[in-house]
């Protein structure tokens, strides 16, 4: 995993709000075909991070680089457009649409089908139509909903909708999917089945970052963490050496360093 190239690249950024500072030249990358989990007590930054990543603040000083393309003052469709999803805290339904229905807006992400060919249904039209249903259906098998796919989004389960949310996302044929605290609210039982959908979604060719509260869950499942606090980065590495680093235990237990080691 080394040796995989960097797909995005976090150089030296640093997110100012007025006199405070959100990030403080924060630099970190994440490889392809790897689960890196973004981690930090409340208020650490990693949301913060993660939407200077996806478009939502620019950064004040630094560089975002996906693929080699600097995402500085890019918005956020064209960086969607790039190969970037993201699912977030609170889940963000069409809750009047059916479950098939929403999978399928993702797909319009990246369709090239015009309002001539979708007013007069063009033979074009209607085989991109085809070719989103059977791809939706496809990404619904993948995280296990795909017998619901006539249902209401509003009818599943608090569990299945975040599945659910996963799956558009995916829709939208990312390089690299951003999980925004996937397991918030879910019990201990649906906790494991979500590590083994990440995984499952890895196999499927997909780059994964992660941004979780549950240490367990980001231990059992990243192949790297790294560890904000106050903004500022202070470890990085494999979950079992992050697991023993005394700043980071400082950092979640609220002692000084020295105490923790």
């Amino acid at each position: 995993m080394s040796d995989a190239k960097a797909v995005l690249e976090i150089d030296d950024v640093t997110l100012q709000f007025g006199g405070l500072t959100a990030l403080d030249h924060v630099s970190f990358e994440i490889r392809e075909g790897e689960i890196l989990g973004l981690i930090g007590p409340n208020g650490a930054g990693k949301t913060t991070c993660f939407n200077v990543m996806t478009g939502v603040y620019q950064a004040t000083s630094g560089e975002v680089r996906f693929n080699g393309t600097v995402l500085g003052g890019l918005k956020r469709n064209k960086i969607t457009k790039l190969g970037i999803a993201r699912t977030f805290q609170n889940i963000r339904l069409f809750k009047s649409m059916t479950v098939l229905e929403n999978v399928m807006v993702g797909s319009d992400a990246h369709s090239k089908v015009g309002f001539f060919d979708a007013l007069f249904r063009t033979p074009r039209h209607r085989r991109t139509e085809q070719a989103s249903l059977e791809k939706a259906k496809e990404l619904l098998d993948i995280v296990g909903i795909k017998a619901r796919h006539d249902e209401v989004a509003s009818n599943l389960s608090y569990g299945d909708q975040r599945r659910l949310e996963i799956a558009r996302a995916m829709a939208t044929g990312p390089k690299l999917l951003c999980l925004d605290e996937p397991a918030a609210g879910f019990n201990p039982a649906e906790k494991q089945n979500l590590m083994a959908l990440i995984r499952k979604v890895r196999d499927q060719g997909f780059t994964v970052l992660l941004i979780e509260h549950d240490m367990r869950l980001v231990m059992g499942v990243t192949d790297r963490i790294v560890v904000l606090e106050f903004g500022r980065k202070i470890a990085e590495g494999a979950p079992a050496e992050i697991r023993d680093n005394p700043a980071v235990i400082a950092a979640y237990l609220g002692v000084d360093e020295e105490d923790a080691s």
